[in-house]
């Protein structure tokens, strides 16, 4: 066993055992390399990621490869989850250096954590151009010992490149997008959407949840036809596909074609947290049934296959899992099928229905003959349908299953907890509203410390040494505003609060209004990180944004506004010119120039006439709406104070900034100010 034998990473776990001298990332590996005067190999990557596996098994298990290794380098190896700082400054550098990116990354530092040669994957021999991992060792190995000035002078000139990309975003605040500027950014996506699959550009295609996001609210604030469009064909484009899990539920990270037919197999908490509200939303906004199916039935997988024992979400499943018939690891061995299967699990009758129903051919659409399970149109017999599925689920559940990562990351269950909390008050599914409030309790319990900051990781209910990110605070802060609004108790608001002062002292640039992706006490890399842009999450400075106007909304704090505001001038900037990569951002603008609406229900506790008032209330398809439900002379939170009843009756104040409408104490009345769809 190496040095990674302690670890809590699930990931660096998987490397414990090889040959490879691994460090994990720390001061003491860099002192190591300047010791010893050899360079750092730097391998990030994450559990459930398929080349990860490929080059391990192919190079880092390898005794001859090992051998040199650890003679001629310090080998550090990242969980790019618990270590996003890290990953990051280095993706940036790897992207700047060849133009693309991607997981295993693979980078040469000096002791000094400068970089000097980048890569990805790198096969055991060479093909299709790349050289084999043994030549790039030789030939960093030759330049560190024969061309060390020229090492340095490449090393110097990448970080001075990094220095100068940071100037982008401190360089002084822009003003917040206008409503032409989200006019430009629809026009934008409009060019780049697929009108024949739906989504954004070709293969491989990526859920843009985000995205849809930023296009419900646009319709909702606009009428935008085109905007509804868009979201709605990307949808249904994804549900359908081999993209969706047809059987158990949730999304695949990514398709490999355009047509959202074979995914990367993959399937990540994030994807599906977002996913499984953007589904909501989508439902909330035109009543359609698949959208509930779809959301209830991501909802389902996130508590049967990734919720652990301590109450919170596991990070990812894998891709790969062992082929029964060859006994060897393979991706997508659990979830594709054949004819010949269907048939001895079904009867032909009922295959030839599966078959037909999920696109199971002779041909295949996947390796070997196999076939990736789709729904390209609704089953004419539900009842039908809901056995096949249901018995070609369990028979799956008897496959080997995909390995799980079992780390917590506060973010990913931030976003989990909004979704779910949503959901479950939405779509009337109490339990899921109690799996959010007990994944929010784990949050609290683990990764908050005493001082009120935030851990970015736990497994097994302890916590990782890794300080939060602002993604973390600002997605953590971002479910307990959902938990507020739909169980009422004011604590969520206090906790969400607490994490954006946080977020204002230590993230943030007082001179422009910046974010930064790490806070001003961490450990300080080549650069600060900082970006405004969505990857596969919201970027966290969005993120932070959105959780910062929410919060203002419910408080009446011109601080946190003030300071959602400038953080959104990066938006503007953006907008027209990459809407796709700042979704996030676009929906929170929407929420901005809208208001966004505040929405306060008072009435006695347990009056249905209440009930129905926050029902609608929490239907409201205006963008970022608010919405605080408490009882008469309630004063905890300040949109509930000074609300009186309306005629003895229950009522409901929608307000802007804290001016207010007259109240109503109809459900319908309310219902029409907020631009309600679905019945109540």
């Amino acid at each position: 066993m190496n040095r990674l034998a302690g670890v809590t990473s699930p990931y660096l776990l998987q490397h414990a055992d090889n040959p490879v001298d691994w460090w994990p990332w720390g001061p003491e590996a860099f002192e190591e390399a300047r010791r010893r005067d050899v360079p750092v190999l730097l391998s990030v990557g994450y559990a459930a990621c398929h080349w990860c596996h490929v080059m391990a098994h192919e190079s880092f298990e390898d005794e001859g490869t090992a051998g040199y290794l650890n003679e001629r380098f310090v080998a550090v190896k990242v969980d790019r989850e618990e270590r996003p700082d890290v990953d990051a400054v280095y993706m940036e550098a790897v992207q700047a250096a060849t133009g693309q990116g991607g997981w295993p990354m693979t980078v040469f530092l000096t002791p000094e954590k400068e970089p000097f040669y980048f890569g990805t994957y790198f096969p055991p021999a060479p093909r299709h151009g790349m050289p084999s991992f043994r030549q790039v060792l030789e030939g960093v190995d030759a330049a560190w010992r024969e061309r060390r000035e020229e090492v340095g002078e490449v090393a110097a000139r990448i970080r001075a490149d990094l220095a100068e990309r940071a100037e982008v975003y401190s360089a002084g605040a822009h003003q917040p997008p206008g409503e032409a500027d989200l006019h430009q950014a629809l026009v934008t996506l409009s060019r780049e959407f697929d009108q024949r699959s739906g989504g954004f550009g070709g293969a491989p295609k990526f859920p843009p949840a985000m995205v849809i996001e930023f296009l419900l609210r646009h319709h909702a604030r606009t009428g935008s036809e085109a905007a509804l469009e868009m979201a709605v064909r990307t949808g249904e484009a994804m549900a359908r596909g081999g993209l969706h899990d047809q059987l158990g539920g949730g999304f695949a990270r990514y398709a490999v074609d355009a047509g959202w037919v074979v995914p990367h197999f993959e399937k990540m908490l994030y994807d599906n947290a977002l996913l499984l509200r953007a589904y909501l939303h989508l439902w909330r906004s035109t009543g359609a049934p698949l959208w509930r199916r779809v959301a209830l039935s991501t909802a389902d997988f996130l508590l049967r296959e990734l919720r652990t024992p301590e109450g919170a979400f596991a990070s990812a499943l894998d891709a790969d899992s062992l082929d029964e018939e060859t006994g060897a690891s393979a991706e997508g061995a659990y979830y594709a099928w054949e004819p010949g299967q269907l048939v001895d699990l079904l009867g032909p009758a009922d295959a030839a229905t599966a078959a037909r129903l999920f696109t199971v051919t002779a041909e295949g659409t996947f390796e070997h003959g196999t076939s990736v399970l789709q729904l390209l149109a609704e089953p004419e017999d539900f009842a039908e349908f809901e056995a096949i599925r249901g018995t070609m689920l369990a028979a799956r559940a008897a496959r080997p299953a995909p390995a799980r990562d079992d780390k917590v990351v506060a973010a990913w269950n931030g976003l989990a907890i909004a979704a779910l909390a949503e959901t479950g008050a939405l779509l009337e599914r109490p339990d899921l509203v109690e799996a959010a409030e007990r994944a929010a309790d784990l949050l609290l319990a683990v990764h908050l410390t005493p001082d009120g900051r935030l851990l970015r990781t736990s497994r097994d209910g302890r916590a990782g040494a890794n300080a939060g990110v602002l993604e973390d605070y600002a997605d953590t802060a971002e479910g307990f505003l959902a938990l507020y609004a739909v169980t009422g108790s004011a604590e969520w608001l206090q906790l969400a609060g607490g994490l954006l002062d946080t977020v204002l002292k230590h993230f943030t640039d007082e001179a422009s209004g910046a974010l930064y992706d790490t806070a001003d006490d961490a450990e300080e890399l080549i650069r600060r990180p900082q970006d405004p842009t969505d990857n596969a999450t919201p970027s966290g400075w969005t993120a932070a944004a959105g959780a910062l106007l929410g919060y203002a909304a419910y408080t009446g704090s011109e601080r946190h506004r003030t300071a959602a505001e400038r953080a959104l001038g990066v938006v503007g900037a953006l907008a027209a010119r990459a809407p796709r990569f700042i979704g996030w951002g676009l929906a929170v603008a929407e929420a901005l120039i809208d208001g966004p609406r505040e929405v306060a229900v008072v009435g006695p506790e347990g009056d249905p006439a209440r009930a129905e008032l926050r029902r609608a209330a929490l239907l409201a398809t205006a963008p970022g709406a608010v919405v605080a439900v408490g009882a008469p002379g309630d004063t905890e939170v300040p949109l509930l104070a000074d609300r009186p009843l309306v005629d003895g009756a229950p009522a409901a104040y929608v307000c802007r900034h804290f001016a207010c409408e007259r109240p109503t104490t109809d459900p319908a009345d309310l219902g029409a100010r907020l631009g309600v769809v679905v019945g109540g």
